[in-house]
C-alpha cells in the first residue's frame, strides 16, 4: 500500500477531527496553528488501509495563512498467520525512535502524529513523499536504494544492543533504540512460503499431469518445495537485519535532490540479509530487466552492507562481507517468487503472457 502514489483516483469530503488537525500542522509547520481548512484525495493502491493525502491552508497564531500536505492513514485490524500484531506494525514503527538511524540519503517519511483507536484500528499522520517512483526509477536510482538500504540494515545491525548469536532469531530483544519485541520474528518469508500447500490450487497444478510449465522449470519449482528445510537452513546462517519486507519499486521514491525515501513500513520486521534485493529485483519486475536487476543490484546492496565506498558505517564494522556473497538471493527469489509466477502462468490467458512468466522462472 503506498502512502504517495503520483495517480489519485478519487476526492470526496471526509471528517477530519479539527484539534486532530492543528496539533499536526503545529507540528509539521513549526508554528502554532489555530485554525485549517481542508480536502481530501483518496491516494491510489491503498488495499488494506484508507491513505489519504490531505491539503489545504493553515492559520497560524500569529495571522499567517500557509499552505500544506499531509498523508493520513487509518487502518483496521487484520491478522497475518503466525504473525498476530503485523496490522500495527506501521504504527509501532512510527512511535520507536528507528527515525534516529536514518540519515539524509535514506529515510522514511517524517511522522507527525499516531493514534490507537481501541484494539482495533490505528491512524497515522505523516509527510506526503513526492518525486520518481515505481517503473519510472532508473536502474541507477535502484542501485542507489539497494546501496543505502544495505548501509543501512548493516549500520543498525552494528548496533544491536545483545549478542546476535544468542537467540536474535527467536526474540530480537532490545535495541539502543529501545524495546522492539513488537518487530516479531525472523520468520516472516518462511511462513509466507509454508503456505503453498497441498490445500491450494497452485500446488496440485505444479504436481499435476497436466501441469504444461516446462519439465525443468516444473522440476525446479517441486525440487525447492522438497529441499525448502534445508535452503532455509541456509538462509538462518545468514545475518539478520531490520527488513522492509515490501521493498520494491512503488515503496521507493527518488527525489529531486537526489535522496531515496521509502514508505509502507507496515510489513517492517527482522529478516536476514538479501532477503529485501530478492524482492527488489523481482517484485513485479519487467522479465526484461531481471538479468540485468540482478547484476547490478547485488553489488550495489553488497557495497552498502559491507561499508560501501562513501562513508562506511556497513557490517564491515563488526564483521567481513565476502565481495561475491550473494546471500542466496537466487534461492530466496524462487522462495518468494516461484509460486507467484507460476500463478500468473496458470491464469494468464495469451501465449506471450504465459511465456513472461516461463522467461521469469
Amino acid at each position: 500500500m503506498s502512502l504517495s502514489k503520483n495517480c489519485i483516483e478519487k476526492t470526496e469530503q471526509i471528517y477530519i477531527n479539527p484539534a486532530t488537525l492543528t496539533q499536526v500542522l503545529s507540528k509539521k509547520l513549526g508554528t502554532d496553528v489555530i485554525n485549517a481548512n481542508y480536502q481530501t484525495k483518496q491516494l491510489h493502491g491503498g488495499t488494506l488501509g484508507d491513505v489519504r493525502l490531505v491539503t489545504g491552508t493553515a492559520e497560524t497564531a500569529d495571522h499567517r495563512s500557509i499552505p500544506y500536505e499531509v498523508v493520513w492513514k487509518t487502518q483496521k485490524k487484520w491478522e497475518r498467520p503466525g504473525d498476530p500484531d503485523s496490522w500495527r506494525r506501521e504504527y509501532d514503527f512510527y512511535r520507536s525512535d528507528f527515525s534516529a538511524a536514518f540519515t539524509d540519503s535514506l529515510r522514511s517519511p517524517k511522522c507527525y502524529a499516531t493514534k490507537l483507536h481501541g484494539d482495533d484500528e490505528i491512524e497515522i499522520w505523516m509527510e506526503h513523499i513526492d518525486g520518481v517512483s515505481g517503473s519510472n526509477l532508473t536502474i541507477e536510482a535502484l542501485e542507489q536504494a539497494a546501496e543505502e538500504w544495505g548501509r543501512f540494515q548493516g549500520r543498525l545491525r552494528c548496533r544491536l544492543d545483545l549478542d546476535l548469536d544468542l537467540g536474535l532469531h527467536q526474540h530480537p530483544g532490545k535495541l539502543e533504540f529501545g524495546d522492539v519485541s513488537w518487530l516479531g520474528n525472523t520468520g516472516f518469508m518462511e511462513r509466507e512460503f509454508r503456505q503453498w500447500t497441498s490445500d491450494t490450487e497452485e500446488y496440485r497444478y505444479l504436481y499435476s499431469s497436466t501441469c504444461s510449465l516446462p519439465e525443468h522449470l516444473r522440476r525446479m519449482l517441486i525440487t525447492t518445495q522438497q529441499e525448502s528445510q534445508t535452503i532455509f537452513s541456509n538462509i538462518k546462517r545468514l545475518p539478520v537485519v531490520l527488513s522492509h519486507r515490501d521493498f520494491w519499486i512503488e515503496n521507493i521514491f527518488y527525489s529531486q535532490d537526489g535522496k531515496i525515501h521509502l514508505i509502507d513500513w507496515d510489513c517492517v520486521g527482522w529478516g536476514f540479509a538479501g532477503e529485501d534485493i530478492a524482492s527488489l529485483i523481482a517484485d513485479d519486475t519487467d522479465v526484461a530487466y531481471l538479468d540485468e536487476y540482478y547484476r547490478r543490484l547485488v553489488p550495489a546492496y553488497r557495497r552498502g552492507l559491507s561499508g560501501g565506498l562513501s562513508g562506511g558505517g556497513g557490517l564491515s564494522e563488526c564483521m567481513d562481507v565476502a565481495p561475491n556473497e550473494s546471500f542466496l538471493i537466487p534461492e530466496m527469489i524462487i522462495i518468494k517468487f516461484g509460486y507467484r509466477f507460476l500463478q500468473k502462468f496458470m491464469f494468464s490467458q495469451s501465449p506471450s503472457a504465459k511465456n513472461r512468466q516461463i522467461t521469469a522462472l
